[in-house]
């Protein structure tokens, strides 16, 4: 699929993410990369094949604490 130098990565390695944005719609929360993965705001994915990701984000961006 890719036509880059150097290529992006496909859509089954762990890196998949890094590859160049083809299309990209805020509004509607999604991108296609150029390796054929649909990539979604929540950070959820799916695969060219049809296989999902569950979304990744992080658990916790640091300790929060709140006021007495």
């Amino acid at each position: 699929m890719c036509q880059h130098q150097p290529a992006c990565p496909t859509a089954h390695s762990a890196d998949r993410e890094a590859a160049r944005l083809t299309a990209h719609h805020p509004e509607q929360g999604w991108s296609l990369l150029c390796n054929g993965v649909l990539l979604f705001e929540d950070t959820g994915e799916l695969l060219p094949d049809g296989q999902i990701i569950a979304p990744h984000r992080p658990l916790t961006a640091g300790r929060v604490t709140t006021a007495a």
